[in-house]
């Protein structure tokens, strides 16, 4: 009987010991983050059978265990991945909001102080301080462009600096996840108890993976686990750390993408798969604003660079130079120089895989303006070896054609403000990535030429209009303009043309008039007649193939008599003529990109505002999911957290259970001595 009472003493004091241990190590960790509440776990030691029932013999520990759900873990990781990927995304979306935004580094005002460098030019055209003016003003601009432009290069410097520290930390906790599999496998097959401590910080190693990248995993039988990314790439298997890689895009050698590793070889992996977390965050950031902003800004430059450019081959300069005088060698009447889209071939392409090259289109001429067709794209050219095609990235629209020509006449009738060619035809598997604006707001720049000499700004027109000197009818002839194509008709000036009989004829042989932009009608001799209509647009149609025909234009208005003359002729001496700068000041406030459709000002202004809401978006989501973030911990902590109440309570119960069971040992001890001294007699 006494050792018996002796047995379950030293059980229950062995018991409320373990029971002691276990609440001091919860309370010495109750601020160690991914620690575990941890418990003990008691059961009663078989029973002896004494001939009057089964005596029980104590207690036994079975086991300490933590107080875990795998299920709450996991809604934590996938709201942290959340977190991290959301929290990534706004603080590097602010940054191009703060640029876009700013009311002093933002494009709005360069843009203003360019066309009130017009205005001045416009006001007093042979004034040189205001030439002068109106070029610091272009470089103005062309600065602002290029800075905003560099910033945005860095931002991508930055997110490749990133995305390699991001994937250095997801192969370090990798494989601190591949030691602790290793780890816990032997402790757990050496003890058959859970090794708690050791799982804690695998599980804290799996929470801090998930704040760089979504991460799941399984358990195996022997306690590890795998780990995977993405739609199933394993990053961890047992005690095997297989990690992701750092490579160059095959697309873009400027881009870091990231990869699995395949022997010696690194696959590249598709962005969207890698979703969730900091990485997540950069990529989904990269791919969804900053590629978006980069192209929409260099479609602003290269529209504007390319209209103005337009409407100045359209001018004459103080010299009296103009594409009809024909000019001297080297006149170059354009304000802003800017680079071709950009063209990247793909680096697994089959060796001899012909250069592709691409060329900005003319502006489109309208309403004695221009306009432009580019899109804040990039596009992706493709070849199967039978056909090629053409890919718009942002919408997924595509053209094709049998081979690069077939395909370019296509973006002539559905313009996207490009053209392509190829040096030999295109073979089966080559890929090309056409980037026509994406850093374009880098390279513009103002004529060199016009910034060392500012009477080579084209403010006048290169034609003047005027009415024969024995005129006797009432009719008047407007100043005359010109447009594209124009150059070819400087052989037919000057030129006078007669009224008679309602009709008017001494048009040059072989020129074309087109009446209101009608189809053009061929001048046989100077005896062909146009038919006369008071205030009509008259075109002497050049060698533009646009729609409607463009040249040299007028118009007569009145009534005019037999004989009177209307004289065309080349505006020499023409210091004070400032018709060209104020149709370049038109550009302004007409709709000259997308398609017509909106102004400079007005597209900058959809830019700042777009990237503004996707801000805010951002920033509304990341506050929705830091919520389910506190829930999610909230429901995990009201498990498996430490609560120092509970625990100060459980001190107290077993300490009680330690005292008790140390008084039942004192007494079965005095039991055991008075045995002793009854044997002893």
């Amino acid at each position: 009987m006494g050792s018996g009472i002796l047995g379950t003493g030293v059980s229950g004091l062995l018991a409320a010991q373990h029971g002691l241990q276990t609440t001091e190590h919860n309370i010495a960790n109750a601020n160690t983050p991914g620690y575990t509440r941890q418990r003990v776990i008691q059961g009663s030691n078989p029973g002896v059978n004494t001939g009057s029932g089964f005596l029980g013999q104590g207690t036994n520990v079975a086991t300490i265990e933590r107080v875990y759900s795998s299920f709450l873990a996991e809604q934590v990781d996938r709201s942290q991945s959340g977190v991290s990927q959301l929290d990534t995304y706004v603080a590097q979306i602010r940054q191009i909001d703060n640029l876009l935004g700013d009311s002093s580094a933002g494009l709005s005002p360069a843009l203003q102080g360019f066309f009130d460098g017009v205005a001045q030019v416009a006001a007093n055209p042979s004034h040189l301080p205001s030439r002068q003016a109106l070029i610091a003003n272009a470089q103005g601009l062309s600065t602002r462009y290029q800075s905003l432009g560099t910033q945005l290069a860095q931002m991508y410097d930055g997110i490749n600096g990133q995305i390699r520290d991001s994937v250095k930390a997801i192969n370090s906790y990798a494989e601190q996840i591949a030691s602790l599999n290793e780890q816990i496998g032997l402790a757990q097959a050496a003890t058959g108890h859970s090794a708690n401590d050791l799982l804690d910080s695998r599980d804290n190693l799996v929470a801090e993976l998930n704040k760089l990248i979504r991460a799941k995993s399984t358990t195996n039988g022997d306690g590890s686990i795998n780990v995977f990314v993405g739609n199933g790439q394993q990053l961890v298997v047992g005690s095997q750390s297989i990690g992701l890689a750092i490579t160059v895009a095959g697309t873009d050698p400027s881009r870091l993408v990231v990869g699995l590793k395949s022997g010696a070889a690194v696959r590249e992996m598709p962005e969207s798969l890698l979703s969730g977390g900091a990485l997540g965050g950069l990529l989904a950031f990269r791919s969804e604003s900053l590629d978006r902003v980069s192209s929409d800004l260099g479609r602003n430059a290269v529209s504007l660079a390319l209209t103005v450019n337009a409407q100045s081959a359209l001018g004459q300069d103080l010299l009296g130079q103009s594409l009809l005088s024909p000019p001297p060698s080297g006149f170059t009447p354009e304000l802003f120089a800017v680079g071709e889209p950009g063209v990247r071939a793909d680096s697994r392409n089959p060796p001899g895989s012909p250069t592709v090259s691409a060329t900005f289109t003319t502006p489109v001429p309208y309403n004695g303006n221009f306009y432009t067709d580019l899109v804040a794209s990039d596009y992706r050219l493709t070849s199967d070896g039978a056909s090629v095609t053409l890919t718009r990235l942002t919408d997924d629209r595509r053209w094709t054609a049998a081979d690069l020509a077939g395909l370019d006449a296509q973006l002539q009738t559905d313009p996207q403000g490009f053209s392509l060619a190829s040096s030999a035809p295109l073979p089966a598997g080559a890929s090309y990535l056409v980037q026509p604006t994406r850093d374009a707001a880098r390279r513009i720049a103002v004529n060199p030429a016009v910034v060392a000499d500012p009477r080579l700004l084209t403010a006048a027109a290169p034609i003047r209009t005027s009415l024969g000197a024995a005129n006797t009818g009432s009719a008047t002839i407007s100043p005359g303009s010109v447009g594209p194509g124009y150059e070819s008709l400087g052989a037919a000036l000057p030129l006078a043309v007669l009224y008679e009989n309602g009709q008017l004829r001494n048009f040059p042989a072989g020129t074309r008039v087109s009446i209101n932009g009608g189809t053009p009608q061929l001048i046989g001799s100077p005896a062909s007649v146009v038919p006369y209509t008071s205030g009509a647009t008259i075109t002497l149609v050049g060698t533009s193939a646009s729609s409607p025909p463009t040249g040299i234009s007028f118009s007569i208005s009145g009534s005019p008599n037999n004989g009177d003359r209307f004289v065309l002729a080349g505006n020499s001496g023409a210091t004070a003529d400032g018709r060209n700068v104020l149709a370049l000041a038109e550009l302004q406030t007409r709709d000259t990109m997308s398609g017509r459709t909106v102004s400079f000002q007005e597209s900058y202004a959809q830019l700042v505002s777009d990237n503004g809401n996707r801000t805010r978006q951002a920033q509304i989501g990341a506050a929705a999911q830091n919520s389910l973030l506190k829930q999610a911990r909230e429901s995990r902590d009201s498990l498996s957290g430490v609560n120092l109440d509970e625990e100060a309570a459980n001190l107290i119960r077993y300490q009680q259970a330690y005292q008790a069971s140390a008084k039942a040992l004192q007494i079965a001890t005095n039991l055991f001595d008075t045995i002793l001294d009854l044997a002893a007699r």
